[in-house]
């Protein structure tokens, strides 16, 4: 796509998930790419692949519910790796439970991880981008955030706040040349829903039942949905900004 070739994007989570083919396709497309990931170890297991595949990346290992250490982490990378011109906020976490069986302690985890840590992160690199008058922003939120997920009320409301947090960034911003959009999987497979399915026994039987509530009969794949991500940090994208794209085949449909 236009305009990704030599530019520096930061994706959060990189280490797995939606997150590791995410920094594939932005290594494919050109980019230098930051694999900034709580776990050290898939961070580096993600730069190997993309080095292997002679692309440009390097490894940020650090816990994004820390503000100080986040924009520590910001400050060295824009120093020995490049000005950032593309964020993607891509880091989440989640286990199923009813929120009568939750509480404080679960909210606070959830509450910081899917939604802290997004304005951890956010904040010193937009700062550098309204200085430069540059910049993409793209989030991932989820089809949760619009119509609900049985056991997943405080993830769902995190969801929800990314997608009103990068539309108001996206109105306050326009006038600085940055765009702000967001990217919604539905039902996707990754490690949290494998975990999630083999904890609520016959994985299998479950599987299907999602598939079913899928129109295109399908569980999203991780591969999925860097399109749509690189799309939104791409020059194709440039006059769109404060936008939610579901990519959930099919599963949830509103216009």
């Amino acid at each position: 796509m236009r305009g990704i070739d030599g530019k520096t994007v930061i994706v959060t989570g990189g280490g797995g998930g939606i997150g590791a083919p995410t920094c594939m396709r932005f290594a494919q497309e050109g980019a230098r790419v930051v694999v900034m990931d709580v776990n050290a170890a898939a961070a580096q297991e993600t730069v190997q692949k993309i080095q292997n595949s002679g692309g440009q990346a390097i490894a940020c290992a650090v816990d994004l519910r820390d503000a100080a250490k986040t924009a520590g982490e910001i400050a060295l990378i824009e120093k020995d790796f490049g000005e950032i011109d593309i964020l993607v906020n891509g880091v989440g976490w989640d286990v199923f439970t009813p929120f009568l069986k939750s509480g404080p302690d679960f909210w606070t985890k959830i509450i910081d991880i899917n939604l802290r840590s997004v304005l951890n992160v956010t904040h010193p690199v937009l700062a550098s981008m309204v200085a430069r008058r540059s910049g993409k922003i793209v989030s991932l939120a989820s089809d949760a955030a619009h119509g609900g997920s049985s056991g997943e009320s405080v993830y769902a409301a995190c969801k929800a706040g990314i997608i009103a947090f990068s539309k108001t960034l996206a109105r306050e911003h326009a006038r600085h040349g940055i765009s702000v959009n967001v990217v919604c999987p539905g039902v996707t497979e990754t490690a949290m829903l494998e975990a999630f399915m083999e904890e609520a026994g016959d994985k299998e039987k479950l599987r299907q039942a999602f598939a079913r509530a899928v129109p295109m009969g399908r569980l999203g794949q991780p591969e999925d949905l860097p399109g749509a991500i690189v799309f939104f940090a791409s020059d194709d994208a440039n006059f769109i900004t404060g936008q939610v794209l579901s990519v959930s085949g099919g599963l949830t449909m509103h216009g």
